[in-house]
């Protein structure tokens, strides 16, 4: 049965999600988009806040050795949770400011690149490899319990938590981890 779901969830990520573009303006008037409605919205991503204080998932996933994991582990500091994959180009473009954000956060931010590859280790650790980059370590979800647990249905997907492990907010779709605004948004785990 999962499977077969994953057989169906597989090209709707690939047609709905990953490459997600910003919508063309129309010829009509402006259209205005209510932050309290559809959460707020970055040139890049939507802001959503309607899952804090929800605990995270208690689901397993592999660690850089392979080893089992799970987001408990980091309790402690705040963790930021980017869910990925190697064939989502907007992922990928994040990746070097994620990296950037994890050297720059060291010590107090935990940041968590979580590949949905079911494509294999090796696939996500050449990636890594290729892209030399110097924070950020390849944890695994190959059977996207994670993103289930999660009802993710697009990536990327970052979801922050706070030292407790609640959640704070989720960006959907691509962000620049080096803008003002993701400093800023990073504080919020720190009131939570």
């Amino acid at each position: 049965m999962r499977l077969l779901m994953l057989a169906f969830l597989a090209p709707a990520l690939l047609l709905a999600g990953c490459d997600r573009q910003k919508e063309t303006a129309s010829q009509g008037a402006p259209k205005m988009e209510s932050a309290a409605k559809d959460g707020e919205h970055f040139p890049t991503g939507r802001l959503d806040r309607s899952h804090a204080g929800t605990p995270a998932p208690k689901e397993l996933f592999q660690d850089p050795d392979g080893a089992p994991a799970s987001f408990s582990d980091f309790r402690g500091k705040p963790l930021l949770v980017n869910l990925w994959a190697t064939w989502c180009g907007p992922c990928k473009v994040e990746m070097p400011s994620l990296d950037a954000l994890a050297a720059r956060e060291a010590g107090r931010v935990e940041v968590l690149a979580l590949s949905q590859d079911m494509a294999g280790r090796d696939k996500v650790t050449a990636y890594f490899a290729d892209n030399d980059f110097k924070q950020l370590e390849p944890f695994l979800d190959p059977e996207l319990a994670t993103m289930f647990a999660l009802k993710v249905d697009t990536l990327p997907t970052t979801i922050l938590y706070d030292a407790e492990g609640k959640e704070v907010w989720r960006m959907t779709g691509m962000e620049d981890w080096a803008a003002e605004r993701a400093a800023k948004l990073l504080k919020e785990a720190e009131a939570g």
